[in-house]
């Protein structure tokens, strides 16, 4: 790849895996280290093919439903969280479930949960369809009401205006999410939400370097999978900021013609694409001649969760007392 005005490589930080995404790729790992085979995934565990092909490839079986699991089999569930139905389904047919929703994902669900029992019809800003959005919606169908616009706050129909709680993916674009809420406020002066911002922490602090990267550049490559909510998110940001911005998968998806004139190109990465993609985005950017790469780092990040604690049973009676810290290390090979 020849690109004789790129000068300056800006790479984003933070990027790449949150604590959410390591810790759903450690519990496949440990999974696959203790737990009798063979193990079952339901749904990508985090939204990005080379995780899952690496997953794959040390013997974890990816399905779409549970239909998929033989009886008395393990299954994981991914990060994104599953509906109470698809856990009564696990149980019922005696499949030995390990959960591996993040945990910021499960505190909205106990939101929900907490809102339907105190009688509010619940406004969830979403995604239709994302793995997280159906998730979240199955814990209490009959409550709940989908928007991803605040245009469409006018069009709701709830049964009492003055019982309104709202809740939001986790991976939303921090404005849009606000800009829904506003709307939600105006329409219902009674709403309640939760005490905490839904939006996680990983999602809000690379949202936060991409608007820093983006006024320094010429354009921004964000490197992440197509289903990847958060990764979208960040295209976003920045295009609203007007830098021209791409979502790659790898390397291999970096076209010549974006790259025309721009001498100074950002590269950032989803909350679950590994650090080597960016190691050879940046590779591929200056292979032919040489680039200065410098770091612009917003905020440090420090936030670990802990494994859930059936597979942490399951893993000292095996002998293993540490799980195999994923720590954005998936490898390519």
């Amino acid at each position: 790849m020849t690109v004789t005005q790129l000068q300056d490589i800006v790479l984003a930080g933070p990027r790449g895996f949150c604590a959410g995404v390591d810790r759903a790729i450690d519990i496949v790992e440990l999974a696959l280290q203790v737990c009798p085979p063979p193990i079952y995934v339901r749904k990508e565990i985090v939204h990005n093919r080379h995780v899952v092909e690496a997953l794959r490839a040390k013997g974890a079986h990816f399905v779409d439903e549970l239909d998929e699991v033989p009886d008395d089999a393990t299954v994981i569930f991914s990060a994104h969280g599953i509906s109470p139905a698809v856990r009564a389904e696990a149980q019922g047919r005696g499949l030995r479930v390990i959960d591996a929703t993040c945990p910021l994902v499960t505190k909205v669900h106990l939101e929900a949960i907490r809102y339907a029992r105190e009688g509010y019809s619940i406004v969830l800003v979403g995604h239709a369809d994302h793995d997280e959005v159906v998730g979240t919606m199955g814990e209490a169908p009959e409550r709940m009401f989908l928007i991803a616009h605040p245009e469409e706050v006018e069009r709701l129909r709830v049964p009492d205006p003055n019982k309104v709680a709202y809740l939001t993916q986790t991976t939303l674009s921090v404005d849009d999410a606000h800009d829904c809420i506003e709307a939600l406020r105006r329409r219902f002066p009674k709403i309640v939400g939760p005490a905490k911002d839904d939006i996680c922490y990983a999602t809000q602090n690379r949202q936060a370097a991409v608007k820093t990267v983006a006024a320094e550049v010429d354009l921004l490559l964000v490197i992440g999978a197509a289903n990847s909510s958060n990764a979208n998110r960040l295209v976003e940001v920045s295009k609203g900021l007007g830098t021209p911005s791409y979502l790659i998968n790898d390397k291999d998806d970096i076209r010549r013609e974006w790259l025309h004139g721009a001498s100074r190109v950002g590269v950032t990465a989803g909350a679950s694409t590994p650090e080597f993609l960016v190691r050879e985005v940046v590779e591929a950017l200056g292979r032919v001649q040489s680039v200065a790469v410098q770091e612009v780092h917003v905020v440090e990040e420090d936030v670990r969760f802990g494994l859930p604690r059936e597979l942490e049973d399951v893993a000292r009676a095996a002998g293993q007392t540490s799980p195999p810290r994923s720590g954005g290390r998936v490898s390519e090979e």
